[in-house]
């Protein structure tokens, strides 16, 4: 995932100024938000680790093990097997799918439309149980929010020049700051992410304290925000063609 960063930012990756582009670049910051979103749920209302920041994951891992902490240790292990599963699934869905600069291809749309799913299963359980789930279905939740962010970097993966990394912006502050900033030209599509990445866990973390049931609802709506926008250069193209027809 370094290498997608290293390639710079969005607008850098995105060539084409249409309005595909600008579809593209603001799916990204909604998938953006979306991770920040579930990344408050995981941490704050499941097992105290994160759905998509494997590296936070493993030191979280090592500092359970060194501290002979048995809970943590397993909610660790469960979002690395869920996330690692949920990539192995997403890149089989979308092997041999064809790159491009200003659409992802259909298969990343059926793979983040599978992440929705699951996220509102979750938000289901989530609601149903008050916001307030047992054990089992905690660790059933934790494994499923790793499967669902592991699944969703995958599809950026093949989603190519048209994407960015929307799980971790670790990489992509280096690359901004190094790509950007120092050389004069920032550009606004990569500080939007980080905007979205921190409204997004606002959100969740706010209807954890308020309006607890509701908590899970957010990364449902924002997912499903993104794929409307995303698909909407896809259905001009569709128009513009039984147009000319």
């Amino acid at each position: 995932m370094t290498s997608r960063a290293s390639g710079g930012t969005v607008e850098q990756r995105v060539q084409s100024k249409s309005g595909s582009g600008r579809s593209l670049r603001i799916a990204v910051v909604l998938l953006v938000a979306a991770s920040g979103a579930l990344e408050s749920v995981s941490f704050l209302g499941l097992e105290r680790v994160f759905a998509g920041v494997m590296t936070s994951n493993l030191a979280l891992l090592g500092m359970a093990v060194g501290r002979g902490k048995a809970v943590g240790v397993t909610a660790a292990v469960l979002a690395l097997a869920g996330f690692g599963l949920g990539v192995l699934v997403g890149s089989w869905c979308t092997r041999g799918s064809a790159m491009a600069a200003t659409r992802w291809p259909r298969s990343v749309l059926i793979v983040l439309a599978a992440e929705a799913v699951l996220l509102a299963v979750g938000a289901l359980v989530w609601g149903l149980a008050g916001g307030m789930p047992g054990e089992s279905t905690r660790y059933a939740m934790q494994f499923g929010a790793g499967l669902a962010m592991g699944a969703q970097s995958a599809a950026m993966v093949t989603a190519g020049h048209a994407a960015a990394p929307t799980t971790y912006l670790t990489g992509t502050l280096a690359t901004y700051i190094v790509k950007g900033v120092h050389s004069g030209r920032p550009g606004v599509w990569v500080p939007l992410r980080f905007a979205g990445l921190v409204a997004g866990a606002a959100v969740s973390a706010a209807l954890l304290k308020e309006a607890r049931a509701w908590a899970a609802l957010p990364p449902v709506v924002l997912t499903l925000c993104a794929l409307a926008v995303a698909r909407a250069p896809l259905a001009a193209r569709r128009c513009r063609s039984v147009g000319r027809s």
